[in-house]
């Protein structure tokens, strides 16, 4: 034993009794340590790890509770001689049989299909800048509220409810409060035998690709969209029709009609989080009735939108019982938990009841009433109140650092809300590129290669998600992001001639900007005008409805024009060199590359002159 070390991991998210622990029970089961080995004292074993003897003396405690070692009086740890029966000769070791590949592979009648999705590295919390969408970094958890609803769970009476219930109904606690509670807020009205709980979206729609499809089933799904589905389409043999998205999300029109089923994401679009107005709602809603078809609404994302109020649920606004109702649970309350329900026509959810029970059973009792407790307490709607809070910050920080450092293009789609931006790199710069290169970096982005299907390519976007990075990390993430693209456009990059005719002077700025009225485009799509004031003030204001406001001053100093706002750009000053050609204003950073460029309406005694 002397020579066989137990080695720590500092990384590790276990204690260091539990790596102890889970060390020496791998030891044991493959045969390291052999039964009726002594073991190391836990005075020597704390010597060689590192830790504190009673580190090791309380790993030791649990292993003989267990019945992995014993202890013997006046002799020490020995490994227990009956550990491993009960094992049928299992070594631990890889069998020695001949290879069987091929037999398994001609035996095996179909498989999934290929992973569709980006894979994220498993060590992303240890970058830096993990603009991921979907995972989520720990602060937010709500540990203390979520605990006590689990021990009220654990409550003998309603273990004893879980034991007794008859076949495989839903914990009827949880499905009022989806009923009465959540739903509501959508816009939907159902009854108990309308709802079905599943383990997350992702069973929700593989119970339905399997209700509702079948080879040659026309789907209609958005273009791009959610790999996920195309997947589970794929592996059920229909026949998917790619439908374009534009800034209203899935087109509506006379390419519908072949389809029998159509998919779509009307709350924030997967992956370019664009919403849904009502007068596309209801156009799809006619659309589907009039050729009678089925939709499937994807809701995962509705609580946040942060400009302007949710639009209700297409579910709330079918009169024909049409729209299948997917949603979840956040994923933040119990990643592992994974708690989602489908609203259809009681029809459905019956045999939708039976294939969940044929494949996977029903959903824990035990989660089910966890999360009803959470529900009725109000944790969920300050949980909620809570992540709208801090998903509102983030989404604002990362439109605004784009705004400020990712000025050569404008976003394609505006968006209300969501908790990810689909953002256009340059078309010089290839996006899986980036997205390797920036990694390198500690800078974690999406490539959109895996959101398009029929073979067509990607359109050069990356995405960026706000739900594991925290606010004050976003704007350093953004400006490295930025500095790597400009690295690897620095061919591309338009540069300032200082023999340009159209370069403005110190004299020809004060004549110019004084009473100018600056009109551009926000990097996310907002009308933005700027007032220059002869008193050398700014006035700012953005938005379609001018909710975003901001004052500053203005200055020329030498041959630059300076400003500093109160808030835009962070408050910090700047100075310029300007072009000017016909109505068409454009910054440079001095003596270096292009920032922006505008229409400029100067004040009329410019025209005069």
């Amino acid at each position: 034993m002397s020579e066989a070390l137990i080695y720590l991991d500092p990384d590790s998210k276990l204690s260091l009794q539990g790596q102890i622990r889970q060390k020496l029970v791998d030891a044991i089961l493959h045969g390291v340590f052999p039964a009726g080995t002594r073991l190391p004292s836990s005075r020597k074993l704390a010597e060689q790890l590192g830790v504190a003897r009673n580190t090791v003396v309380l790993a030791y405690e649990q292993l003989v509770e267990e019945g992995y070692v014993e202890s013997r009086q006046r002799s020490g740890i020995y490994v227990n001689d009956r550990v491993l029966e009960g094992r049928i000769g299992f070594s631990g070791k890889p069998s020695g049989n001949a290879r069987l590949g091929d037999r398994w592979r001609n035996r095996i009648r179909s498989g999934a299909q290929p992973q569709a999705e980006f894979q994220w590295p498993a060590d992303w919390q240890q970058h830096p800048y993990p603009f991921i969408d979907g995972y989520f970094d720990s602060s937010l958890y709500p540990t203390a509220q979520w605990r006590e609803a689990s021990r009220l769970a654990l409550g003998a009476r309603v273990i004893h409810e879980g034991t007794v219930t008859e076949g495989h109904a839903d914990d009827p606690a949880l499905v009022e409060e989806i009923r009465s509670k959540m739903l509501p807020r959508r816009g939907i009205h159902a009854e108990a035998n309308e709802i079905l709980i599943t383990l997350g979206e992702q069973n929700a729609l593989y119970l339905l690709t399997q209700l509702l499809t079948a080879a040659g089933t026309c789907v209609a799904m958005e273009e791009p969209g959610n790999p996920r589905m195309r997947q589970l389409l794929k592996q059920a043999g229909a026949e998917i029709l790619e439908q374009p998205v534009d800034e209203f999300g899935m087109v509506v029109n006379s390419r519908l009609k072949s389809a029998q089923l159509i998919y779509v994401t009307p709350s924030h679009q997967v992956p370019t989080a664009v919403t849904m107005p009502n007068q596309r709602r209801r156009a799809l809603l006619k659309q589907a009735e009039q050729h009678d078809q089925l939709i499937i609404e994807d809701d995962f994302e509705h609580e946040n939108n942060y400009l302007g109020k949710p639009h209700p649920a297409l579910r709330g606004m079918d009169e024909s019982d049409r729209v299948i109702y997917v949603s979840a649970l956040p994923k933040v309350l119990a990643p592992g938990l994974r708690i989602g329900f489908i609203v259809a026509a009681p029809e459905l959810i019956r045999e939708a009841r039976k294939l969940r029970q044929m494949v996977i059973g029903r959903p824990s009792l035990i989660n089910q009433r966890t999360a009803a407790f959470f529900l009725s307490l109000g944790h969920y709607d300050a949980f909620m109140a809570r992540l709208h809070k801090i998903m509102g910050e983030r989404w604002d920080a990362l439109r605004q650092a784009l705004n400020h450092y990712h000025r050569g293009s404008e976003i394609e789609f505006p968006t209300q809300g969501g908790t990810a931006l689909w953002v256009e790199s340059p078309e010089h710069v290839q996006v899986d590129h980036l997205v390797a290169e920036a990694a390198r970096r500690g800078i974690l982005i999406e490539p959109d290669t895996h959101y398009y299907g029929g073979g067509r390519a990607s359109r050069n976007h990356f995405r960026m998600g706000v739900t594991s990075i925290p606010a004050e990390h976003i704007r350093e993430g953004v400006n490295q992001l930025e500095q790597l693209i400009l690295e690897l456009s620095a061919e591309h990059i338009e540069m300032l001639d200082p023999g340009d005719p159209q370069l403005q002077d110190g004299k020809q700025l004060k004549q110019l900007l004084p009473g100018a009225t600056i009109i551009y485009k926000t990097y996310y799509g907002a009308p933005c005008t700027i007032e220059l004031r002869p008193d050398g003030r700014m006035v700012g204001r953005s938005g379609h409805a001018n909710e975003d406001c901001d004052t500053g001053r203005w200055w020329v100093d030498g041959d630059l024009y300076c400003r500093r706002w109160e808030r835009w750009s962070y408050g910090e000053e700047a100075a310029y060199q300007v072009t000017l050609e016909g109505k068409h204003i454009r910054w440079w950073r001095p003596g270096g590359r292009l920032v922006d460029s505008a229409i400029i309406q100067v004040a009329e005694r410019h025209l005069d002159s």
